[in-house]
């Protein structure tokens, strides 16, 4: 006799990284929205309206809020331990950059955006030295 435990127990156990593996993973998201937090803050610093700033910093920190996401998604799905090899240093760089989304997250300094945009450009060059480019991006897109 089925009981209902049988019933809903799987038979099965099956393990992904993430819903649908697309294998597509780029720092390129990070950047945008790194960029537009720094165009936020610099919009922000340049208008008197009360009501258009506040705009400006909600907006803002969901934006820096998906610089994190962005980086973490390709810190964790696309680096593998043998690019550890090459870039030992890999760890410390992803978080000191998701850090440095933090502190954009939380000011208005258009320096510490900068910074940000800085460090996704560290992560830019090794994610291009391990071949990110040819795994990741549909072809026919420019490098």
């Amino acid at each position: 006799m089925l009981t209902i435990r049988a019933l809903i127990h799987p038979s099965r156990h099956v393990h992904a990284h993430c819903d649908i593996p697309c294998g597509i993973y780029d720092p390129e998201q990070a950047r945008i929205e790194a960029e537009s937090c720094l165009r936020i803050i610099e919009k922000h610093d340049a208008s008197d309206d009360k009501l258009f700033r506040a705009r400006c910093i909600h907006v803002k920190e969901e934006r820096a809020e998906l610089v994190k996401h962005h980086l973490d998604v390709l810190w964790h799905d696309y680096f593998k331990p043998e690019h550890l090899e090459k870039y030992p240093d890999l760890h410390e760089t992803f978080w000191k950059a998701s850090k440095q989304a933090s502190t954009v997250k939380q000011s208005l300094d258009a320096a510490a955006a900068r910074e940000l945009l800085a460090m996704i450009d560290t992560i830019d060059g090794m994610w291009k030295a391990t071949g990110g480019p040819e795994k990741t991006r549909v072809s026919g897109r420019p490098s």
